[in-house]
């Protein structure tokens, strides 16, 4: 997998689009996919509110409050099965 680009070279991307250039020649000359840059560009729409979507910052917060989701679901069964060891030590006859 490619690494990622910078936010800096991303928006010279798509300035460069905007400034009237093809997409095709921009991914070329700057060593992208098109496809790419077209998902950037509409990624783009959506965080100016050009477009209907989910932002990059609701993205950013969905996937952290995923992972919070699971670290709380992980911690709530291990004290599940804590809380079921230990009280049938308490239980079992002498």
């Amino acid at each position: 997998m490619p690494a990622a680009k910078s936010p800096e070279f991303r928006r010279r991307a798509l300035d460069l689009v905007a400034g009237g250039e093809p997409v095709a020649q921009v991914a070329r000359n700057l060593g992208i996919s098109e496809s790419g840059l077209r998902r950037w560009m509409a990624a783009d729409d959506v965080d100016t509110g050009k477009a209907e979507g989910v932002t990059s910052a609701e993205k950013r917060e969905l996937i952290e409050l995923r992972r919070k989701n699971r670290v709380l679901e992980m911690e709530i069964e291990i004290l599940k099965r804590a809380s079921a060891y230990f009280a049938r030590e308490h239980i079992l006859p002498k």
